[in-house]
């Protein structure tokens, strides 16, 4: 059933597809050098782990863990954001319009086969012209800075505002446009006969469209620049201009086709409204980011719910026509598409509401604020109904920050949890995690809560929590200096410095079973998996392992 759910609000939800996918969330490691970090460097932290590893296969963890990498998952799921942001692109009205010109001015006095040669060789330089921006914000921020794009509360505000932006210009409210002597210089140039005229007209293209493509390539830019991955804002351009380009050359192949498009009018407008409220929509999350990693405490589950609630209701009334805006054309009937749009729409508004009392709303978890930042939560209280968790051992170091998921006793604190671990004779579930990480919150409503994954985490396990990008500061006793005299003077880059450097990743989540008296790892570390019995079988083995 939930993959019948993620098929339906899938085209509502197409502007986060690489945040949502099974792509992991990293975080800065400030130019790290993996050295190993000695006792006397740290001694209110950590210890160095051992040079064995218990498992089936024993490596020296002063190397790399191997994890199994994410990184083609990453950019499968940025290409095809961006081929959707493409698509969508496709039909506002700064560009619908232009196919039938574009594509004539290709088969006006040519030969069938000259004419396809020479809309091919468009849409090649739209996909150049495209894929170097997206190069192009690769090169100015590197890799580092995209890395730390995703846990910097200053970028995330940036970008909520910056969405918000968007959503105002797809709204009406103004437009977003580019100096219009650009314009003026690309067109006159595209006049030009052979292949620098046809790049010419591509830049054309891009100029003049850019009061409705801009929103979206900004929010493809923002989204690939925050999963960390290098080549991400490459691929989204990649992606977008693919989209983009295929139209054209297909239509100048075909241009009997041309016939078969629906006539340009008030539609295509209404096109940039519904890509305006899921503007907005997604902004939110930006500034969830924020709340969560400086505590702010202000902006919780319900706030966060509340907000989409409003905004996908009012996109249904408004794809219904009973909401309209300055430049919209009067709406004489609905067409079935829009009505089957807004039904859509309307039913995922209702499927929102019970998560104001504290349903899980799996779907679309990796998007909202953590389940315990719920004020009332009957769901929690439900699933914990007849369960006995391991007894709370006393407040915990950090507490009064963090809190864990499903009211598991978790501690937060690696040395506490450590002692812990040690005390009861159980072995250690480290979990690096983070405030703005979708995977993480997504394992946490969808695998979490199952009954024996949830006992295990309860009664077999010390489970750490670990939040690799928080910036609370630590006390002045917890600041670590590193081998390279970096002070890791916040709860985010300590952890985060663990991680790297303890354990060779910077993904997030990242769960590693531990023998709490040698340092020992159990078995392979491993990150997200949505499959509940892989992650049972995860788990199990680590246990045989510690008991061996």
């Amino acid at each position: 059933m939930i993959y019948i759910k993620k098929i339906c609000f899938g085209c509502l939800l197409f502007c986060a597809i690489s945040l949502s996918g099974n792509a992991q969330e990293h975080t800065d490691t400030d130019d790290l050098n993996f050295t190993e970090i000695r006792q006397e460097t740290d001694s209110s932290s950590f210890k160095t782990a051992p040079n064995t590893i218990k498992a089936a296969e024993r490596t020296d963890t002063n190397k790399p863990v191997s994890v199994p990498k994410q990184e083609n998952k990453t950019l499968l799921g940025i290409f095809i954001s961006g081929f959707l942001g493409g698509m969508a692109a496709l039909l506002m009205p700064c560009i619908f319009p232009m196919l039938p010109l574009t594509v004539s001015f290709f088969t006006k006095g040519s030969e069938k086969g000259r004419a396809f040669r020479r809309a091919a060789l468009y849409g090649i330089f739209i996909i150049l012209i495209y894929v170097v921006l997206g190069l192009l914000v690769t090169v100015v921020f590197g890799a580092d800075a995209l890395n730390s794009l995703s846990t910097n509360g200053i970028f995330n505000f940036f970008f909520f505002l910056l969405l918000v932006i968007f959503a105002a210009s797809f709204f009406g409210a103004f437009e977003i446009t580019l100096p219009s002597n650009w314009v003026n210089k690309m067109d006159a140039n595209s006049d030009k006969g052979g292949m620098a005229g046809l790049f010419f007209m591509a830049g054309t293209l891009a100029l003049v469209s850019f009061s409705c493509t801009g929103p979206i390539i900004g929010t493809l830019l923002v989204q690939a620049a925050t999963t960390g991955a290098l080549l991400g804002p490459a691929i989204g351009m990649f992606g977008f201009s693919l989209a983009l380009a295929i139209p054209f050359a297909l239509f100048a192949l075909f241009p009997s086709a041309m016939n078969k498009l629906p006539k340009s009018g008030g539609w295509l407008n209404s096109v940039k409204v519904v890509l305006g409220f899921l503007e907005l929509a997604f902004a939110l999350k930006f500034l969830s980011n924020v709340d969560l990693a400086y505590h702010w405490e202000w902006f919780d589950r319900e706030i966060f719910l509340g907000l989409w609630i409003v905004i996908f209701g009012m996109m249904g009334i408004y794809l219904l026509g009973k909401l309209r805006f300055s430049h919209d054309s009067p709406l004489a009937f609905i067409s079935v598409p829009r009505l089957f749009l807004s039904i859509v729409v309307l039913a995922f508004t209702v499927y929102l509401i019970p998560g104001m009392w504290g349903a899980p709303l799996r779907s679309v978890s990796a998007f909202l604020p953590p389940q315990e930042t719920q004020d009332f939560d009957l769901y929690t209280t439900g699933l914990l109904a007849g369960k006995q968790p391991a007894t709370n051992d006393g407040p915990h170091k950090y507490a009064d920050k963090f809190h864990a998921p499903l009211k598991l006793n978790a501690y937060f604190d690696y040395k506490e949890g450590l002692a812990a671990a040690k005390k009861l004779n159980k072995p250690l579930l480290i979990d690096f995690t983070g405030h703005a990480c979708v995977n993480c919150r997504k394992m946490e409503a969808n695998v979490w809560p199952d009954k024996d994954i949830y006992n295990m985490l309860s009664n077999d396990y010390v489970l750490i929590q670990l939040y690799v990008d928080d910036k609370s500061e630590v006390d002045p006793a917890d600041i670590v200096v590193t081998p390279e005299g970096r002070k890791l003077n916040t709860i985010g880059k300590k952890w985060s410095d663990l991680q790297a450097r303890k354990f060779k990743s910077n993904s997030q989540p990242f769960y590693v079973l531990l023998n709490p008296r040698s340092e020992e790892i159990l078995i392979q570390p491993q990150g997200a998996d949505y499959e509940i019995a892989h992650y049972k079988k995860f788990l199990e083995n680590g246990l045989k392992a510690y008991n061996r």
